[in-house]
This record gives structure tokens, sequence and C-alpha cells, in this order.
């Protein structure tokens, strides 16, 4: 058996490797998704995990089980904010739970692994918008108001005094949003610019 997987590794050419282990990486955020899933279930609170940052390790999964590198520049760029969100909203305030941090700092690990890779694209963060739009809009349809995924149903506590309506309030957040990640964007094309096709 050891000798039949010798003679498949050797055929492989070093692109069809990299592939390959890139793809055998899924299953790490796969397993953090997964984590996560079962401790909102037991919670009662299946809805949070359409937050962007437990929503992207299913992204990151997926595009690296397909090799679709847009999906996993996608999953990336959210990572990294979903990171700072966790660890100032959450981690602080609330302590560490083991899925929790598996999501979020084993995430972004495989995440930074992969890109370099995978390089990042100048146009993976517009990518990235739509699908916070998508995710937002979902997350309104579908996840309790009480849960308020993604800041989709009200004002965050804390901006109530600030704006009046919640529209006004969505499209200043939708705007921040769109500049941070194009911020995050043009960062990551620096430091792993992928080649034009």
């Amino acid at each position: 058996m050891d000798n039949c997987d010798n003679t498949i590794e050797r055929e492989l050419s070093p692109e069809a490797r990299t592939t390959h282990n890139l793809r055998l990486l899924g299953f790490f955020p796969l397993f953090f998704f997964l984590a996560q899933a079962i401790h909102y279930w037991r919670i009662s609170e299946l809805g949070h995990m359409l937050w962007m940052c437990n929503i992207g390790n299913l992204l990151l999964a997926i595009g690296l089980f397909l090799n679709r590198p847009l999906l996993t520049r996608v999953a990336v760029i959210w990572l990294i904010p979903g990171l700072a969100v966790w660890f100032f909203y959450v981690a602080i305030t609330w302590g560490l739970v083991v899925s929790s941090t598996l999501a979020h700092v084993g995430g972004i690990v495989v995440g930074m692994i992969v890109l370099k890779k995978v390089r990042m694209d100048r146009v993976a963060w517009l990518y990235a918008l739509g699908w916070y739009l998508l995710i937002q809009l979902i997350s309104r349809l579908i996840t309790p108001a009480a849960l308020n995924v993604n800041v989709s149903h009200t004002i965050d506590p804390g901006w109530q005094q600030t704006f009046g309506a919640y529209w006004q309030f969505w499209l200043v957040l939708t705007i921040l949003t769109a500049f941070i990640l194009w911020i995050i964007g043009v960062v990551l094309h620096k430091v792993w610019p992928a080649e034009p096709v």
C-alpha cells in the first residue's frame, strides 16, 4: 500500500500536490464551522451561524474543496474583521468558548496559510461586499430579530442616539464596511499579489 501511495505522490506534479494539500486543509474550517453549529444548537441559537465570521469558515472550506480561489479570498477577507469584532465584542465580554476560538483564530490561521498559495487579486473585496449583502439579507429573512445577526434587524446598541432610523444606520454601516473590505483587499494584494490572468 505504501508503494502505491508513493507512486501516486511521485506522479503528481508539484502544482497538483499543492492543490491536493490545500483541499485537505478545507477539513479544518469545516470542523470549526461544525463545532460552532453544535455549540449554538445546544443553546438553541442556531441563527448565530450566519454571522460573517462563522459562515466564513464554511465558505473557506467550500472554496478549498472545490479549488475556487475567489471563494477562498472572500472568506479570508471576512475572517479578518470577524476576528477583531469577535475579540472585542465576544471574547472580552463573554470569555473564550473553545468552538468560538477555533472558528475565529483557527479560521484566520488556515486562511493565511492558504492565501500564501492562492494570493489576493484586486477585486475580491467587491465580491466580499456582495457576499456580505447577501448574507445580511438572508439573516434578516430567517434569523430572529432579537439576535440581530450581521446587524440585519436593528441599530446596534450604542448607536441608537446617533441614528434616527435603521436605514440611516444601515447605509453608513454598509459604506464603512465597503471601505474596510477595500483596505483589507489592498493590503492583502500588496502582501500576496495574484498574478494577472
